[in-house]
């Protein structure tokens, strides 16, 4: 039944403003729609992520999205931090972590939070 249909992700935020800067500017989002000061929706790849304004904002303590960056996730790490991207550190079973990416056996990750505090991550190889 919807195996077949595009999924969107859907971000919660409190300040539709700094969202933007955020996901348009320091993460090169392409802001593609807006609904006044409540929802943006943004272009990732073929996918869609909608950031709304709600009061629950940032109270995920999850993994809210995750991008699939290959073996770029060293490349993007780096140029995200150097946007000023603070990154998350996490000690997990199995995982080790050189610099800001946790490994372990072929799947690398960096997590980092969105200006409201929703979890987000880089995966790759």
């Amino acid at each position: 039944m919807l195996s077949d249909k595009e999924a969107i992700a859907m971000i919660a935020v409190k300040d539709i403003g700094a969202a933007a800067k955020f996901y348009e500017g320091t993460l090169g989002l392409a802001k593609i729609a807006a609904e006044g000061e409540e929802v943006i929706t943004f272009r990732s790849g073929s996918s869609k992520i909608n950031v709304y304004h709600s009061e629950f904002a940032g109270t995920n303590k999850a993994t809210s999205v995750a991008w699939d960056v290959g073996n770029e996730i060293g490349a993007i790490a780096a140029a995200l931090k150097a946007r000023g991207v603070p990154f998350e550190h996490y000690d997990m079973p199995g995982l080790t972590i050189e610099g800001d990416i946790h490994s372990g056996g072929d799947m690398k990750v960096a997590w980092f939070r969105d200006p409201d505090g929703n979890i987000l991550s880089i995966v790759g190889t």
